[in-house]
């Protein structure tokens, strides 16, 4: 049973050319006012905003319009936050932390329940799954604030501003609260929105061999 409305194809295309349309803009911006980082992150962000679009034409892969706003949305939104929105709106890195975890929870599942239905010699009980995909997403959250941290330190070594930061131990702790928020959502409701999804991943599999 599905809980949100599935949008039209029409609608999915146009939100996602409306939020890529900004993320131009702020590497116009970038470019004109000669600020990278505005640069890098709407550079990097436009790019994985093309990426379904991609799989879709190249490996004839449509994905589900949900998941490909989803994707979307998360890039979408953390630019901005990098464009200056971290540093004027509290809370607004959290809700980019959730909806990240969120997706990266909703890749792994889909991957999880693919090789589930894929493979005879495989199978996965939903409960397993539910810590699988916690599991995913926590060991991604420590990696992503190594990473950070990693970034800070040559910063400071080599005076040059990097894209992302950490901002203490504290903004650390709600960080990883916001991802294991993100994961528990998909875990609980993933199965209703992406098992068309992990069956086409299935059907892939399957086609490769």
């Amino acid at each position: 049973m599905r809980l949100l409305p599935r949008p039209s194809v029409r609608s999915q295309r146009r939100l996602t050319r409306g939020m890529q349309l900004v993320l131009a803009g702020i590497v116009v911006y970038g470019i004109g006012f000669g600020a990278p980082k505005a640069i890098t992150n709407g550079s990097m962000g436009l790019f994985i905003t093309l990426v379904p679009a991609l799989m879709e034409r190249k490996y004839d892969f449509p994905l589900d319009p949900w998941l490909g706003l989803w994707i979307t949305l998360a890039v979408f939104l953390h630019t901005l936050g990098s464009a200056g929105l971290y540093a004027q709106i509290d809370g607004w890195d959290h809700i980019t932390h959730a909806m990240s975890a969120s997706l990266i929870a909703a890749i792994g599942y889909t991957f999880v329940r693919a090789v589930d239905l894929h493979s005879d010699e495989i199978h996965i009980p939903k409960e397993f799954a539910f810590v699988f995909i916690l599991l995913v997403v926590m060991s991604f959250g420590v990696v992503w604030e190594l990473f950070e941290f990693g970034l800070d330190i040559a910063s400071e070594t080599t005076g040059i501003t990097m894209p992302l930061a950490q901002h203490g131990l504290d903004d650390t702790v709600r960080d990883m609260m916001f991802n294991t928020l993100g994961a528990i959502l998909v875990a609980t409701f993933g199965q209703a929105h992406l098992l068309g999804v992990a069956e086409r991943v299935g059907d892939r599999l399957a086609a490769v061999e």
